[in-house]
């Protein structure tokens, strides 16, 4: 592409803060909106509101939206992995804090990076990833030692549920990267895993019988629009516009800083502790995704997949 950038300008920084930090507001967003809506309906409320506008998007580009590609198949895989991940995520926050929340997701790129060592050609583990991984992996020791120490059990509850859903995420991301998902533009890849996640989790919130919305308040609808047009939305299709124009690898060493601002937000908007100890962790935690995803030397392959997708932001938050 002729209008393709080689490094990072002052508009491509402040569009990824931006991103950053909507990634980062998200789990506050759930637990603001969590007192009204019960958390599988308000995922998958989230995920069809979001396919539905991914869905006119593609319209308005004439995108198409199925063809015989051999997709299908690796689609329905993504898109279950996808909602196994955000049915944790939106239950796990019922137990855990929103600042730790997004601290225990971002256990993801490690699992992408273990996955590609194994399972894509061309991105086994350097050095400096190894080191990166285990000061990450130190990290996530002592926040989930620290839940330990509460009297109740109830937070190690919700923290082991975001693990588990960091993992779903990982998983999501080596399956696109190995599969010929990789090769399918970024609007079709995330349809499948919007389409399949909303009728999923719509369904569990219907097998489980929750109680529906309970209220609708100004902050509740503000919460659901944010999260459903703005991140599921516009900031994961702004993100392939970013990747289309600026390098990958760089674009993805930034994202780092998403954890922060989700620690930052759940001190200031839910008043959640923000311990010494959390802090120490979110410090690993942050180095060592900045190591996994540094821009590496010219001639090596990049961090980042043919889709687009860095290894610490999937197509969700």
């Amino acid at each position: 592409m002729s209008d393709r950038k080689t490094h990072l300008d002052l508009l491509a920084m402040a569009i990824l803060l931006v991103l950053c930090a909507s990634w980062g507001l998200q789990q506050v967003a759930v637990k603001l909106a969590g007192v009204a809506v019960p958390p599988f309906l308000q995922a998958g409320i989230r995920s069809l509101g979001a396919t539905g506008l991914l869905l006119l998007w593609m319209g308005l580009r004439r995108i198409p939206i199925l063809e015989r590609d051999g997709s299908f198949g690796w689609g329905l895989v993504a898109g279950l992995l996808f909602s196994g991940e955000f049915l944790l995520i939106f239950w796990g926050l019922e137990f855990t804090n929103a600042s730790r929340a997004v601290i225990f997701l971002y256990l993801s790129p490690f699992v992408v990076a273990i996955g590609a060592h194994f399972f894509i050609p061309g991105e086994r583990l350097r050095w400096v990833q190894v080191v990166g991984l285990s000061g990450a992996f130190a990290g996530i020791l002592l926040a989930f030692g620290e839940s330990i120490s509460f009297p109740s059990q109830k937070m190690l509850i919700g923290d082991s549920m975001l693990v588990l859903a960091a993992i779903l995420w990982g998983s999501t991301t080596v399956v696109i990267k190995a599969s010929v998902l990789r090769t399918l533009a970024p609007a079709r890849t995330l349809l499948y895993q919007l389409g399949v996640s909303a009728i999923l989790l719509l369904g569990a919130s219907w097998a489980v019988d929750e109680p529906g919305i309970t209220r609708l308040t100004p902050l509740v609808l503000g919460s659901l629009l944010f999260q459903t047009i703005w991140v599921a939305f516009i900031t994961y299709l702004v993100w392939f516009w970013l990747v289309r124009h600026y390098p990958a690898g760089r674009l993805s060493a930034f994202t780092f800083l998403t954890p922060l601002f989700g620690v930052l937000a759940g001190h200031l908007v839910l008043d959640e502790p923000l311990s010494l100890l959390l802090l120490v962790a979110l410090l690993f935690v942050g180095l060592g995704i900045y190591l996994v995803n540094r821009p590496e030397r010219a001639g090596t392959v990049s961090t980042a997949d043919s889709a687009g997708k860095p290894l610490v932001a999937d197509e969700r938050s």
